[in-house]
């Protein structure tokens, strides 16, 4: 453990935007893996749907800076021609 004041401040706030970071990437690829089970099971409705939402947490990690802008863009555009190829 630090035992400069400034470097036990600089571990808390590190830890506090680690786990923050960490939830908001976890809902991304929640969020990716929903698209992905209902491009498998094929319900195009289903899959539109959890598009929309996926895209939302996706540009929501992107603002925040979780997520590179091309990253986050790469990952809607992969998830949206999954979807857009369902018959």
């Amino acid at each position: 453990m630090a035992n400069i004041k400034s470097a036990k401040k600089r571990i808390l706030v590190t830890q506090t935007k680690t786990e923050r970071n960490k939830a908001i990437k976890s809902g991304v690829k929640t969020a990716i893996k929903k698209v992905d089970a209902a491009v498998a099971s094929g319900d195009k409705a289903a899959a539109s749907a959890a598009l929309v939402a996926a895209t939302k947490a996706i540009d929501t990690a992107a603002s925040k800076g979780v997520y590179h802008k091309n990253n986050a863009s790469r990952k809607v555009s992969r998830l949206a021609v999954a979807v857009n190829k369902m018959a």
